[in-house]
């Protein structure tokens, strides 16, 4: 039994350790700078205006988003690669949402990649929709290639 507690806890560790790389390697995979190809807000279609002004940029654990050429909102973010589907946070830092935790959902298919967010307090999506009266937004973007 003695054997059999430490092997348990080098297993969590390592089951840890391996589970922070692999976040870490999705992360870099999510940075960058990315264009709106179309939006989604509690059922409601973003203007076209937004979705063509929309941009997305992503570095060191924080994103930022424009939309119409201003800073939306601002946010640090945290992710889980091994949740089904992916799971993503946004810890806001700036915008009408400021010091409130967004929680999410997103795919990441090569050059694109979909998020779906939950209202602020509300539980985290399990599917990419975003229907009048759910308080959920969805989008889509794509890498800007430089």
């Amino acid at each position: 039994m003695r054997i059999f507690v430490p092997a348990v806890a080098v297993m969590v560790i390592v089951g840890s350790v391996a589970g922070q790389e692999d976040a870490k390697k999705e992360m870099a995979k999510l940075e960058g700078e990315w264009s709106m190809v179309s939006g989604t807000a509690d059922g409601y279609p973003l203007p076209e205006a937004a979705v063509k002004t929309g941009k997305r940029v992503a570095k060191d654990g924080e994103t930022t988003i424009n939309l119409l050429g201003k800073v939306y909102f601002k946010a640090k973010v945290t992710i889980d690669p091994a949740r089904k589907p992916k799971a993503i946070d946004y810890a806001m830092t700036e915008g009408p949402t400021k010091g409130k935790t967004q929680l999410g959902i997103y795919d990441l298919d090569g050059d694109t990649v979909k998020f779906c967010f939950a209202a602020p307090g509300k539980d985290r999506p399990k599917e990419f929709t975003a229907e009048e009266g759910s308080g959920r937004t969805l989008s889509v973007w794509k890498r800007v290639k430089k």
